[in-house]
């Protein structure tokens, strides 16, 4: 079920923040700001006493006290490049740091020790260039700063990860899906700070993650990795990308709150230390936030057919009883109601879309205990966590939306996961040894009737899945090579072959070669296999009162990277990878014999059917990429991928494009800063025609509203390519106590046309037919007002 968003916002939001930075420029606002964090050891976690932490291109810096603690005051307001450096350590470089008057988060460095131990050594490389050992080719790093600012990305991170090389997303829909290298959206792993969450967006699609709206607040990032392949053995369940969010503590000093304003929601989030007394700081410390969308306020006051109403909550506990031990409690949760609304004169793009648009309401949440501690001398650091993570999905469609009648079709489900993990890594002079293992009670329930396909069951499924593995990593195996290998194992007790784990061992392995002396240039070359257990879905479907897919097989991909990159500065990347991804044992519908590959991208549910693991596919490309991060007035990132995905149903012989080969991406965002106080950025996306799956107009009559597609004709249409430009202008001010940021940002700048798949109504009579109706103009120009007040 796919739909299209459209509306148009008056020219007078526009308006509107003109006048508002006409009426402030009278406004005086100068003052100064403090900039603080910690430098520790990275592998033994002691503070680094006396080291040096300086902005670059200034005489302005702080040394660290017994606690490993800096500040620096009396900074003017603007954009910084931090660096520390520390006898016998390699010297760490923190570019595009925005110092405010308030409202600065921690700037930590936790710095590597070189093999002799003697003098500092500086990295050729700034900070977000740096990969693991374990992960050398296909990743990316996000700063906080990135993602803030990100034009049109409305601090959304699955929106901001669209603009890296080999991302897209739907191209039609209101959809928020992260597509990676042609491969699914539910190919994809979450974890926060370690620990795995099923999704990422509101109203996602069961069995997937894809939705039209994030529910992560950007405020709690320290940081964002993205890894499209070559992933380490410690990553489970993934075939296209690997997300990990890595939350930054509470300030341990002060309380601080930040408030936000933006095109879809507001947040509020606090934090600061806990059980302080009269100390300078503390052992425990919080962060905690809410957000409230408004969007069903704005949808039901433009009168569009549908309201997207959500609340979402994020909070983080930490406590640290020493250097060497602490203890973290986690959580994020969502509720989301997806109502009707009826519009006043409705058009007829509007009635089908009133017609056929699901009823959903979801609730998701995930609470995790994480301890942390590290081995004595710096031997190594373990990580110990539980977590429970639950999601509830009541998906319902009506004959009659309007007014709620004719039930045909519900999926009333709940999955729960209970999770244990382990992670222990011992380091080396120069390599490191990572072992692990995991185990996971999974409870799935679902009372599930559709009267178009006469499919009805009660499912009950509880089982036990685990995996464990080891990751060893060389950095300076010779003076030019470091290596990385690994392998992994995973079952389950449900599956026929389950418990059969040689089915699933997963050998991989990574070369970094440095082609000169200086750095500039180095090779990668990564080979993998990887595998992920079929949706629980798939897995609960019940005909006759009997599992039908305990058949089902891990789906395999097996991975081919390598690339070239050139750094000719520390902040400026050029990079270009090949890869190929082979898959195997994928789930193709019986009902409708096609690979489930191509499904997860709308509003559905994805499963609950009858499967066989007999599909294949193949995705494979070349991508290019230049960045040039924020180190004086502007950034740049331009990436190229051109590529091809391809699977296929019963006939293993013959290959179909997949609903997501494009084959053509290409992104380029932007910023440059004009002084302190303005910072404009730029995102232009342009997508190649998208394969969709025409519809079955004899069989959709006698569903609809529900529509049956005919995936034999997938590839024979496609989309228009899609092209979109967004920009946004930030005007910053900062006051003794608080910082203001006020930005305009206006989508889809050009107007252009938004492609969308043909839309139908039936026209019921003697001879009922499905009438397609003419889309409303997609060339809407929607600006929007937000504000960020830090205090």
């Amino acid at each position: 079920m796919k739909f299209v968003f459209r509306t148009s916002l008056n020219l007078t939001i526009g308006i509107s923040f003109l006048f508002l930075i006409g009426f402030s420029t009278g406004i005086h606002a100068q003052s100064t700001g403090t900039l603080t964090g910690y430098v520790t050891d990275a592998r033994s976690g002691e503070p680094l006493v006396g080291a040096n932490v300086g902005l670059q291109g200034t005489a302005q810096g702080a040394a660290t006290d017994s606690d490993g603690f800096y500040e620096i005051d009396n900074i003017e307001p603007g954009t910084y490049v931090v660096v520390a450096t520390f006898v016998g350590y390699e010297t760490q470089r923190q570019n595009n740091i925005n110092v405010r008057s308030a409202g600065n988060r921690n700037i930590n460095f936790e710095l590597t020790p070189t093999a002799e131990q003697l003098e500092e050594v500086v990295v050729s490389v700034s900070e977000p260039f740096i990969a693991p050992p374990e992960n050398p080719v296909s990743f990316r790093r996000l700063s906080p700063e990135a993602i803030s600012t990100y034009p049109a990305g409305n601090s959304d991170i699955a929106k901001v990860v669209q603009s890296l090389p080999g991302v897209s997303g739907s191209v039609t829909g209101f959809r928020n899906d992260v597509i990676i290298r042609g491969g699914a959206p539910n190919e994809n792993v979450y974890y926060l700070d370690g620990i795995e969450i099923p999704t990422i967006n509101h109203f996602s699609t069961q069995g997937s993650a894809g939705g039209p709206a994030g529910l992560l607040n950007v405020s709690f990032f320290e940081g964002v990795e993205l890894s499209t392949s070559a992933f380490s053995a410690s990553a489970g369940n993934a075939l296209s990308g690997v997300l990990r969010f890595n939350q930054r503590n509470g300030n341990d000093r002060e309380f601080r709150t930040n408030f936000r304003v933006g095109a879809s929601e507001a947040a509020l989030t606090t934090e600061g230390p806990l059980f302080k007394g009269e100390a300078t700081s503390s052992n425990t410390t919080f962060i905690a936030s809410v957000r409230r969308s408004y969007l069903q306020l704005l949808f039901q006051l433009i009168d569009l057919p549908f309201l997207p109403d959500y609340w979402d909550y994020q909070y983080k506990v930490d406590h640290k009883f020493n250097s060497k031990n602490q203890i973290s409690l986690i959580g994020v949760g969502s509720i989301d109601d997806f109502r009707i609304n009826v519009p006043d004169d409705i058009t007829p793009d509007q009635q089908a879309t009133l017609d056929q648009v699901p009823v959903i309401q979801q609730q998701t949440n995930t609470t995790g205990l994480s301890y942390e501690r590290r081995l004595s001398d710096g031997f190594g650091i373990s990580r110990t966590s539980l977590s429970r993570s639950s999601f509830y999905n009541d998906f319902s469609r009506y004959r009659d939306n309007e007014n709620q009648d004719g039930l045909f079709s519900r999926n009333r489900a709940r999955e729960v996961r209970y999770t244990l993990r382990n992670e222990t890594t011992f380091y080396r002079e120069q390599s490191t040894l990572s072992v692990g293992g995991s185990a996971r009670l999974n409870n799935f329930e679902n009372d599930f009737f559709d009267d178009n396909t006469s499919v009805s069951f009660d499912t009950d499924l509880n089982f036990l899945s685990y995996g464990g593995f080891v990751q060893w990593s060389s950095e300076g195996l010779t003076e030019k090579l470091d290596l990385t290998a690994g392998i992994r194992f995973d079952g389950n007790t449900f599956t026929d072959s389950g418990n059969e784990i040689y089915r699933t061992l997963s050998p991989r392995a990574a070369l970094t070669v440095n082609i000169d002396e200086e750095g500039e240039w180095k090779g990668v070359l990564s080979i993998g296999r990887y595998y992920k257990i079929p949706p629980l879905t798939v897995l609960g479907y019940k005909e006759s009162g009997d599992f039908v897919n305990r058949d089902a097989q891990y789906i395999r991909s097996d991975h081919l990277t390598g690339g070239i990159n050139y750094f000719p500065r520390s902040s400026t990347k050029i990079s270009v990878e090949g890869f190929l991804k082979l898959y195997d044992d994928y789930p193709v519908s019986n009902r409708e014999e096609v690979s489930l590959a191509n499904l997860g991208g709308g509003f559905e549910v994805l499963g609950n059917d009858d499967i066989e693991s007999v599909g294949k596919g193949r995705t494979y490309g070349v991508e290019f990429l230049t960045q040039q991060t924020l180190t004086t007035n502007y950034y740049a990132i331009l990436a190229y991928t051109l590529f091809w995905s391809e699977f296929t149903g019963f006939d293993r012989d013959r290959y179909l494009p997949s609903a997501w080969d494009s084959r053509h991406l290409l992104t380029f965002t932007g910023g440059y800063q004009l002084g302190n106080s303005w910072e404009f950025s730029l995102r232009t996306r342009l997508i190649g025609r998208t394969p969709f799956a025409p519809i079955n107009e004899e069989r959709s009559i006698e569903t609809y509203p529900e529509f049956v597609f005919d995936y034999s004709r997938l590839g024979s249409e496609r989309l228009k390519p899609f092209n979109a430009t967004d920009i946004r202008i930030d005007r910053k001010w900062n006051f003794q106590n608080f910082s203001f940021d006020l930005y305009l940002e206006i989508q889809n700048l050009f107007a252009q046309d938004t492609p969308s798949e043909p839309s139908y109504l039936l026209e019921n009579g003697d001879s009922p037919q499905l009438v397609r109706v003419d889309q409303l103009s997609e060339s809407s120009i929607l600006p929007t007002i937000g504000i960020i007040l830090d205090f």
